[in-house]
């Protein structure tokens, strides 16, 4: 499939009338939108940003591709604006950007697509093509381009033959679509220009391609890992391997390639950290992604399952009481709480620690973490217990891969289905029942009857912290850490702090899209129209929906959501309002513990209190 079979006249923009990042991508999802190519033009755009928010994809050299692979794309498609003035796109070289490529790839989009959304991506890093773009005065010369480029590109594509001592590369991103295909297009490219040998393996949508065999990793002098995703790892033990995120390989692979033919590179050992990788910001990163590798996994089970624990609650604590005798609405209710209580959410410790030990030890990990995640709900060490498990399983497994490499290899096939699960459960199991369950269990109950015991004041200090924690990175880190805060405190059966942190993660997008309201002059008309969908969004308890404001004037819009955040968190403490829904927004506030109407007043509050400190610092816009 061509690329111009994806890209046609009605999705191309010669002249975008954008002058910032979030304006840019309002103007193409539009374009998309009124070629019909979307199902829904709001959830695409929330793909489009959820990508955003993971890394920019401003990659540098004047080229912009957002992308998203969503069930909202109704016809996979290409959308190409172009800006002669530049636009800050937040790009990795921090210059504007001129040449934007917004890629819609459906849920459905079968490998012919795939492969033709990447192979885009490579014809990018061709300066002189990017150049016949920038000058291209019709759209019928942007296609010409685009076509003659792609066919000069496939008379020059030949077998490549690798020799010993070639170098070798992994490459992938979280979507699988640009940065994966550009990454290893960068280094090819320049290996060429050094006299160098390199073999790519792209882990993109349409699945591994160019895979690495043993004999090549065997000879190889080093790897390069450029993967902002798991990637299989294990194979690569005892080797030289440099870990980057794939954005260093489009932009230094010179850098890259230099440093693995001299060899100069940790060696990698099983699925640990290379060497000298193990302190600073580099070890914080890998806790972080071990972290959030079992929080994005429990998610669901928190989500799904808290709200149908707070659909029964409705059933049972305000239906039943108005309709004593109607036996209906008791089975609904007792049913809900059976599926969301009983079940989903007893899940979710051990599905975060089964996945948190996954993400250490990959598959041989989740087994023990799951057990151990179960020990701990069991053994009441509960939520905290269940990190614990989770950190515990993964690094035991590691050691065990260790002890039992020293096997002879005919026994590698009942590594993982026998010796990895057998004495990974028995060590975790060992462990947790005998040494964390205990004194976890303690300090989980030291800490529920210390919130108990808080007065009124440090009450409303602590849901100060953690309203404005929710604020800070609107889905990041701290945001995370407040949001696993309030579900531990859930799971040990104290509601108040959670009441807290759904008030303060409501308040930005809500407080946004007031301040778009009432004060329209100090916002440009795609930023009203994002303000309509933050109603929606901080309703539903998605602080992600300020994001695109935050990123175009963080300055303004940061201090001002957290301040009405923890406004709004403090409120709800001093109100005394308990929250045993995890999630739902606006859809659990009437099955607060405690006043529902003084719930709601601290988020319109905190909201209000948002809105107006943006509209006191924003400057007013020239009108459009």
């Amino acid at each position: 499939m061509k690329i111009t079979e994806l890209l046609k006249r009605d999705t191309i923009i010669l002249d975008l009338h954008s002058t910032s990042k979030s304006d840019v991508i309002d103007e193409l999802v539009g374009k998309l939108g009124e070629a019909g190519r979307l199902v829904d033009r709001d959830q695409y755009k929330e793909a489009i940003l959820g990508r955003e928010a993971q890394s920019t994809t401003g990659i540098g050299e004047g080229i912009a591709i957002p992308h998203a692979k969503t069930a909202a794309v109704k016809t996979p498609a290409i959308a190409f604006g172009r800006s002669k003035e530049g636009i800050d796109y937040e790009s990795l070289d921090g210059q504007p950007a001129h040449l934007f490529f917004m890629i819609a790839a459906s849920e459905g989009a079968n490998n012919a697509h795939l492969e033709t959304l990447s192979r885009l991506s490579m014809l990018l890093m061709d300066a002189d093509f990017r150049q016949t773009l920038l000058n291209a005065t019709s759209v019928d010369e942007v296609i010409a381009a685009i076509d003659a480029k792609e066919s000069e590109n496939a008379e020059e594509e030949e077998e490549e033959v690798h020799e010993a001592g070639t170098i070798l590369a992994v490459t992938a991103c979280p979507t699988g679509i640009a940065h994966t295909y550009m990454a290893a297009d960068s280094l090819k490219a320049k290996a060429k220009e050094l006299g160098l040998q390199v073999k790519v393996e792209t882990n993109g949508s349409s699945g591994i391609k160019n895979a690495l065999t043993q004999d090549e990793i065997e000879n190889a002098p080093a790897i390069i890992v450029a993967a902002d995703k798991q990637v299989e790892m294990q194979r690569f033990a005892g080797k030289k391997v440099i870990i980057v995120p794939v954005a260093e390989a489009i932009r230094k692979p010179q850098q890259l390639l230099e440093q693995a033919s001299k060899g100069d590179a940790p060696i990698y050992h099983s699925d640990k950290k290379a060497e000298g990788e193990g302190t600073g910001a580099k070890e914080r990163k890998g806790f972080y992604k071990h972290l959030m590798n079992g929080v994005s996994n429990m998610l669901p089970f928190v989500v799904g399952g808290g709200i149908l624990i707070a659909i029964s609650f409705i059933f049972s604590l305000v239906l039943e009481k108005k309709f004593p005798d109607n036996e209906t609405i008791k089975t609904i209710g007792e049913t809900l709480s059976i599926i969301g209580a009983d079940n989903a959410f007893k899940l979710m410790v051990p599905v975060l620690a089964g996945f948190i030990a996954m993400s250490i030890a990959d598959r041989p990990g989740l087994a023990p973490g799951m057990v151990g995640g179960l020990m701990a709900v069991t053994g009441g060490s509960g939520f905290l217990g269940g990190l614990i498990a989770g950190f515990l399983a993964g690094y035991i497994v590691v050691g065990l891969k260790k002890v039992f490499s020293k096997l002879p290899q005919a026994l590698d096939g009942i590594k993982p289905v026998l010796l990895y699960p057998v004495f990974g459960i028995l060590l975790t199991g060992l462990v947790m029942l005998f040494v964390v369950n205990g004194p976890v269990k303690a300090i989980n109950d030291g800490l529920n009857h210390w919130l108990g015991n808080m007065g009124t004041g440090n009450l409303v200090l602590l849901g100060l912290i953690l309203g404005g924690m929710m604020a800070i990175d609107m889905g990041g880190p701290i945001n995370k850490a407040a949001f696993t805060f309030g579900i531990a405190m859930i799971d040990g059966g104290n509601f108040a702090p959670h009441a807290a942190i759904m008030a303060g993660g409501m308040v930005p997008p809500l407080g946004l899209a007031i301040a778009t309201t009432l004060f329209r002059n100090k916002f440009t008309k795609a930023e009203r129209e994002a303000g309509k969908t933050c109603y929606v969004m901080g309703l539903s308890f998605i602080t992600e929906g300020a994001i695109p404001f935050a990123a175009a004037d963080p300055a303004r819009v940061i201090p001002a959501s957290v301040i009405g955040a923890a406004v709004a968190g403090a409120l709800a403490m001093m109100f005394h309002i308990q929250l045993p829904a995890p999630h739902g927004g606006i859809f659990v506030v009437p099955i607060v513990r405690g006043n529902w109407l003084l719930y709601l007043l601290a988020i319109v509050i905190g909201s209000i209190v948002t809105a107006l400190i943006v509209g006191l610092l924003k400057k007013p816009v020239k009108a459009e």
